[in-house]
């Protein structure tokens, strides 16, 4: 149904795999358009409880495509604007879906690959996998990436690396905040599945709700406001069917629904 895309579904966890092995699975406008259909497609879907984002061949992502960048150095302000649009609309789409999204990032993910890693809520890389903020080495700046990324690593890191354009290793991704685990070559997929059997144990409108409450309190100071503001919203999920139910199996040692 894409044509840069393939979707594949495995019981409750769906993988988007980006498929255009022969450019390292660089993004251009069908990418970007067919990545933003794919996250609002599994977004509705109730049976897909964690997505995964991946990419065939040896590469997670190339970052640009090169025919995309050279016809981008053409356009006029107006339509570089529009085509950043997209693509910000694209990471936004990704960055917020109702479900938890994990990175399965192997070899490249390099500028945008670095951001689509970012943009996820969690990143799993192989020992191999190298990341970096690329763009001033092209004369532009990780602008629609940057708030993944500064999310991820804070602004000391970003400080350096958004000016440097340092390739990133694996383990460093790691010590920096950018990934949450590394595992050997081999052991990728078995370190997402291990993961994504975690995620799926959760109650899925909570994590919902977990995941707006981090946005909601990011930054904020403790005052009165942020108290009230998490009262209120731990008062609204106890509140809920799902939330009800979770206490009761858990004191009557069932399963609850949502594992049914």
């Amino acid at each position: 149904m894409f044509e840069t895309l393939e979707l594949e579904r495995n019981g409750r966890i769906a993988t988007i795999w980006m498929n255009r092995p022969e450019v390292f699975n660089a993004f251009n406008e069908q990418l970007i358009g067919d990545l933003s259909a794919a996250c609002a497609e599994l977004d509705a879907d109730a049976s897909v409880r964690v997505v995964v984002l991946a990419g065939r061949g040896r590469h997670f992502s190339a970052g640009a495509d090169l025919n995309w960048m050279r016809r981008a150095s053409s356009y006029g302000e107006a339509e570089n604007l529009e085509d950043s649009r997209r693509f910000a609309r694209m990471l936004r789409a990704l960055s917020e879906m109702s479900k938890p999204t994990i990175a399965r990032v192997q070899g490249a993910a390099l500028g945008g690959g670095t951001g689509l890693a970012a943009a996820c809520d969690m990143a799993v890389a192989s020992a191999n996998a190298v990341f970096a903020t690329s763009e001033v080495k092209f004369g532009i700046i990780p602008a629609v990436i940057s708030p993944y990324v500064l999310r991820a690593i804070g602004p000391r890191h970003a400080l350096r690396y958004f000016q440097t354009a340092e390739r990133i290793s694996a383990d460093k991704a790691l010590a920096i905040g950018l990934v949450n685990e590394v595992t050997a070559d081999d052991a990728l997929d078995a370190g997402i599945a291990a993961l994504a059997e975690t995620l799926i144990a959760g109650a899925p409108q909570a994590q919902q709700a977990a995941k707006q409450l981090i946005q909601a309190i990011n930054g904020r100071p403790i005052d009165d406001t942020v108290m009230e503001e998490t009262a209120q919203r731990i008062a609204r999920q106890r509140a809920t069917e799902e939330g009800k139910d979770g206490i009761v199996s858990f004191l009557e040692k069932r399963t609850p629904a949502w594992l049914l």
